[in-house]
């Protein structure tokens, strides 16, 4: 019984030195508040009482980097929850997850400086596309991804969404507007008549068939992809009722 006391003795002391779990966040934020108070003593008497458990805890890791080689241009309130979904989907299920792709929804995360991030984006992809629609023209960051992707020399998918690639014209709201500086409007008429003259895929909303649209989309970036990296393209297929 008297070993049996000791040993239970020595765990309590082991414990009392270096608390684990809560004890031991307390021991920190003990430590931390009387060195903010100017206790150095008593911070140091705290901050021993944890130094061992220090070895124990992980390393820190960096945070992996993200890097894109496909981005979606689109207008949100037009097809963020079709086609640019869609599309970002298909070319996830295509690739296996290889081939990445930047989604604003889907691919930055809180904290994430919205310019920077999408900047970023741009810069990393091989393969853009632009998802042109109704409203498209309304959004300054929709011009200016377009004009970034067209200025970086990116390769450029355009989808034309419910209109024909002769509406590519900016309007002369914009155009007009005190928002935008005149080098900026320069950019956008550049950028639209690039794109303009561009091939790319024409779809009716009101007749065309979207899971069509979407696979015809995904087969030319991972065509391209596979042009510029040498990567297998997957097959297609899908089931498609004809009747």
């Amino acid at each position: 019984m008297a070993v049996a006391a000791s040993c239970v003795g020595m765990q309590q002391q082991r414990s009392a030195a270096a608390p684990s779990g809560p004890s031991a966040i307390s021991s920190r934020l003990n430590a931390s508040a009387e060195a903010v108070a100017g206790d150095a003593p008593a911070a140091a008497r705290w901050a021993g009482r944890f130094d061992d458990d220090d070895d124990q805890l992980p390393p820190l890791r960096p945070a992996p980097s993200r890097s894109f080689d496909v981005f979606i241009n689109h207008r949100g309130v037009d097809t963020k929850h079709n086609v640019a979904r869609l599309l970002y989907d298909r070319l996830e299920h295509l690739s296996g997850g290889s081939v990445r792709s930047f989604l604003d929804n889907k691919s930055m995360r809180p904290g994430d400086r919205l310019g920077e991030s999408i900047d970023e984006g741009i810069r990393q992809c091989k393969v853009a596309v632009a998802i042109f629609s109704k409203r498209y023209f309304d959004s300054e960051f929709c011009l200016h991804e377009l004009a970034s992707i067209v200025e970086s020399r990116k390769l450029l998918i355009p989808i034309f969404y419910g209109i024909k690639p002769s509406e590519l014209i900016l309007p002369q709201a914009v155009a007009d507007s005190n928002a935008h500086t005149p080098r900026d409007i320069e950019r956008f008429r550049l950028a639209l008549q690039e794109a303009k003259y561009t091939v790319g895929i024409t779809y009716d909303p009101d007749t065309g068939d979207l899971a069509e649209l979407v696979y015809k989309a995904a087969d030319a970036v991972m065509e391209r992809i596979q042009e510029m990296t040498g990567q297998r393209v997957p097959q297609r297929q899908m089931i498609a009722s004809r009747l």
